[in-house]
């Protein structure tokens, strides 16, 4: 007789283990606002897959799909394959966020932080 311990469903850690897995592959090939995107994603599904493992099966379905978009995104090889962006998946995420009501779980995208310039009110551009 086996004896299940509490904590994830099977389901819920293949899942993860897919995120995991994707962030590692594109952490060799993204770099600066990009890689800090991928990686507020793969955190945000994860907290969805972990928060979604009782809930509904369509709730689930949802947090599937969000992870198999993420999961999925490709680089283009010639014509053959669409090119799927991580804002293109942080869009499909946000969506899942707010239809689950996790609000809290949102990627934003980051904005550089402006110039001394732009932070300057444009009246006084004109002092210097």
């Amino acid at each position: 007789m086996t004896v299940e311990e509490p904590g994830f469903a099977p389901a819920t850690d293949v899942l993860i283990r897919k995120v995991d897995s994707h962030l590692a592959a594109v952490r060799g090939s993204l770099r600066g606002p990009e890689l800090e995107l991928a990686e507020r994603l793969a955190r945000s599904l994860r907290e969805l897959v972990v928060s979604t493992a009782q809930a509904s099966a369509a709730d689930r379905g949802q947090v599937r799909a969000a992870v198999h978009y993420f999961v999925l995104r490709r680089e283009s090889r010639g014509n053959l394959l669409s090119v799927r962006s991580l804002a293109a998946a942080q869009r499909v995420v946000n969506k899942v966020v707010v239809q689950l009501g996790r609000p809290d779980l949102l990627v934003e995208t980051r904005r550089e932080r402006p110039s001394r310039e732009a932070a300057v009110p444009a009246g006084d551009v004109a002092l210097r």
